[in-house]
């Protein structure tokens, strides 16, 4: 008896350390399926991925760690090609992470075939809503005619989210950001086309789902370090520049459960073209990659008990 009173505090402790491990970034997996919220009824979700981007990886090795670590401790730092890299390092960081996300959604069906949502990602705020396009309409207690096994269900989404950029909380960005004074904001449109295979009628015990994104991402970003010198001139602030890249991907992902409650693992996988950015001292870089973002969620059917 006493294990099972120590596990729930030391399991409540480590998901904690995840959360506050997981940055504001927009949450880019893709759980829903092409059947949308029936009217009147909730769906309350939680997620847990991880984002695991190329750029990233590419940006950041031990020789830009180690010059991090050694520019921090120093009054004075010279504009080398070390510096370009730390701030492309960072600026990959912002535009896409490796790091933990997780997300709190909750669904609500409108009118039949549209719905809207609300995901708190930790930082991020989401607003969504969904059209079904195909498919029909009912519930799994009170099913539309035809809805059986293998009854094909399409939707088409637009997802909103805004948030402050942030670097995650790893000891070499946390450097670079001391030095560099990086700040940044961002705002991500994403349009998913889904479709998906009903397990049972109306879903009842999940679906699969497939289907492509379009992403379009709005950045703004700035560096305005004090102790960095070309010479014995200190190097001027970057002042808030503006981009903005588009994003294509496909996705797949299961739903698994009976009627109330569901796990959905999923993948999603996309490539864009970050474009080109300016740096300090009239440097500049160029960015582009693959992200792979794997998650496993928990949903929560909350049936409309007035019909």
């Amino acid at each position: 008896m006493k294990t099972s009173f120590l596990f729930a505090p030391t399991g409540l402790l480590a998901a904690s350390a995840l959360l506050l491990a997981t940055s504001c970034t927009a949450p880019r997996a893709i759980v829903a399926t092409g059947k949308v919220t029936p009217q009147g009824e909730f769906r309350v979700g939680y997620n847990q991925g991880f984002n695991v981007a190329t750029a990233s990886l590419s940006k950041v090795g031990s020789a830009v760690k180690e010059a991090a670590a050694q520019a921090i401790t120093q009054q004075k730092v010279d504009y080398t090609d070390a510096t370009t890299q730390l701030q492309a390092a960072a600026l990959a960081y912002v535009l896409d992470p490796v790091q933990p996300t997780a997300d709190l959604n909750v669904r609500y069906g409108i009118v039949p075939r549209l719905d809207a949502g609300y995901k708190y990602a930790f930082g991020s705020h989401v607003f969504d809503a969904a059209y079904q396009l195909l498919g029909p309409t009912g519930t799994p207690e009170n099913p539309e005619a035809g809805a059986t096994t293998g009854t094909t269900y399409a939707s088409i989404g637009l997802q909103f989210a805004t948030q402050r950029a942030k670097l995650p909380s790893l000891a070499f960005l946390s450097d670079i950001n001391s030095l560099l004074n990086f700040r940044a904001t961002r705002n991500d449109l994403l349009i998913p086309l889904t479709f998906s295979n009903s397990f049972g009628p109306e879903e009842e015990i999940g679906a699969i789902s497939y289907g492509l994104v379009y992403a379009h991402s709005w950045v703004s970003y700035g560096f305005a370090p004090t102790k960095i010198y070309s010479g014995s001139v200190q190097v001027p602030e970057l002042p808030l520049q503006s981009r903005n890249f588009s994003s294509f991907g496909g996705f797949v992902n299961l739903k698994l459960g009976y009627r109330y409650f569901y796990v959905v693992p999923a993948v999603s996988l996309f490539y864009q073209n970050y474009g080109d950015y300016a740096l300090l001292n009239g440097q500049s870089t160029s960015l582009s990659g693959v992200t792979v973002v794997p998650s496993l969620g928990f949903q929560l059917r909350i049936p409309n008990f007035t019909k």
